[in-house]
């Protein structure tokens, strides 16, 4: 009864969740673009990140444009909470036929070589739904995650995320290496600010951002291969994409230089379908100079 009393809001979260996950498609896309408007005029803070976000990454918007850009932004990500609880409370077969894998022969190549495949991720709207989708492709995935606050959540969290792979920790560095050198698929999202430690500052849509070199430590652990992976809906909300695209070659002992390739191939696939990101992250607070303030103007 004292677990109920505290974590209430946590099961009644978990529930609606729950709840979600028996949509239809159609009628999931419907109630998550009224999520994601809702969101737009409730969650406040997260609005003000957004637009200075689409301000600095996207100068060349005029401010129409970044209205129109900023509200289908929050309704990606008010449908990337239904796709959530698909992933992981749903039925994998109510995707069979609305998936498009592009890129596989990329992904069979480098898991030829036999030194496991680096994938490098980021964070789209499709986050969770994103291991859904690869399990599709037949092959062995593990995905780095921090542990959530949390601890009821991070159970939940981490429960729905192993249906279709195994969820390590980001700081168990040893079962990385051993799934690596099992030739297996490691996913790696370095797209947001952890402060200064174990970063780089290099350039991500034109701006300076604060970049974790974790990922150029992931591939020389065994010299494994490294490809992009994205993952998108496909604009008339038909179904996914799931693409593999190859990363350019770069020194992974050079920290920086490997650092602002994956930013650019980051960049690169959100271009894409850049309202699918999850823009409401403070992706440049950590500014070289120690200085803050691109959020605090904004009042984020």
């Amino acid at each position: 009864m004292n677990d109920l009393k505290k974590n209430w809001p946590t099961y009644l979260t978990l529930s609606l969740v729950r709840a979600l996950a028996k949509l239809s498609f159609k009628r999931g896309i419907f109630v998550g673009t009224v999520l994601g408007n809702l969101l737009r005029l409730l969650a406040v803070k997260r609005r003000r990140v957004t637009e200075v976000n689409i301000k600095l990454c996207f100068p060349e918007l005029e401010p129409e444009q970044r209205k129109k850009f900023l509200k289908e932004v929050f309704i990606a990500n008010g449908i990337g909470i239904v796709e959530t609880a698909w992933a992981h409370y749903g039925d994998r077969e109510m995707f069979a036929d609305k998936i498009d894998i592009r890129g596989q022969q990329l992904l069979d190549a480098a898991l030829l070589q036999g030194r496991g495949v680096v994938l490098v991720g980021a964070h789209f709207s499709t986050l969770d739904l994103g291991g859904l989708l690869f399990s599709f492709t037949n092959a062995p995935l593990n995905t780095l995650y921090r542990k959530h606050n949390n601890p009821l959540l991070d159970t939940a969290i981490t429960a729905g995320r192993s249906k279709y792979c195994q969820p390590i920790e980001r700081k168990n560095m040893r079962l990385v290496i051993k799934k690596l050198k099992d030739n297996q698929c490691v996913w790696f999202a370095p797209d947001q600010d952890l402060n200064s430690k174990g970063c780089v500052f290099v350039k991500f849509f034109g701006q300076c951002a604060s970049t974790i070199t974790a990922t150029s430590n992931l591939v020389r652990f065994n010299d494994s291969a490294v490809l992009m992976l994205a993952h998108y809906r496909k604009p008339d909300n038909s179904g996914y994409i799931l693409e593999f695209t190859q990363v350019s070659s770069c020194d992974s002992n050079d920290k920086a230089a490997f650092a602002q390739t994956i930013n650019d191939s980051i960049e690169t696939a959100i271009k894409k379908q850049p309202d699918q990101y999850m823009w409401m992250h403070k992706r440049f607070k950590t500014q070289p100079d120690g200085d803050q303030k691109l959020y605090a103007a904004a009042k984020c």
